[in-house]
C-alpha cells in the first residue's frame, strides 16, 4: 500500500540551503519512497534566542514504507548528513519530521503525527500549504486553512 507523507525539512548549520536539497535528494532515493513535491525554501528565526536562523521546507512522499521504517529511514539521512543530538531543540544540520502519515492519527512513543507542534509553526505550514489545498483536513479533523487563520505569516521570508 502506498502512503502519502509529509516531511518538514529544517536546517540552521553548515549550509542549511545546501542541506535542505541534499535531503530531498536523499528523500527521493530512498527505497519504497518516492519524491512527489517539495515546497520552496523559507528562511526563519530559531525557537530558542543564540542560534542562527533556520531554513526549513516540506516534502510530500509517496511511501510503501511504515511510519517507524520511514522514520527510521530520516534519521538515517540526518545522521548521514552530520546531525549531532547533542541537545534538544540545538542547532542541527539536519532535521527531518513526519508531519502527515496519510490519514493516520499515531501516538507512539517514537513518533506523533500529526506532528505535535505544527498548527503552531509558519516554518512548517506555509511549506505545506504549497502542496496542498487550503481546504485539505488533517487526520484530526483540522484543516490546513484553520491553522494558517491562527498562525500568522511573521518572521518567514521565502528563498
Amino acid at each position: 500500500m502506498i502512503t502519502r507523507a509529509y516531511v518538514g525539512l529544517g536546517s540552521n548549520l553548515d549550509a542549511p540551503a545546501e542541506q535542505l536539497r541534499s535531503a530531498l535528494r536523499a528523500l527521493d532515493q530512498l527505497d519504497g519512497c518516492r519524491l512527489v513535491a517539495s515546497s520552496a525554501l523559507y528562511t526563519s528565526d530559531s525557537l530558542l534566542p543564540g542560534q542562527p536562523r533556520y531554513t526549513n521546507a516540506v516534502a510530500a512522499l509517496d511511501t510503501s514504507l511504515e511510519p517507524l521504517a520511514l522514520l527510521d529511514a530520516l534519521q538515517a539521512i540526518e545522521n548521514d548528513q552530520g546531525r549531532v543530538r547533542a541537545e534538544r531543540w540545538g542547532p542541527r544540520t539536519l532535521d527531518l519530521d513526519i508531519l502527515l502519515f496519510g490519514e493516520q492519527v499515531l501516538d507512539l512513543p517514537r513518533l506523533k503525527v500529526p506532528h505535535y507542534h505544527m498548527h503552531a509553526r509558519p516554518f512548517v505550514l506555509y511549506p505545506l500549504a504549497e502542496l496542498v489545498a487550503s481546504d485539505f483536513v488533517l487526520a484530526d479533523g483540522r484543516t490546513l486553512a484553520q491553522l494558517l487563520q491562527a498562525c500568522p505569516f511573521v518572521g518567514l521570508e521565502r528563498l
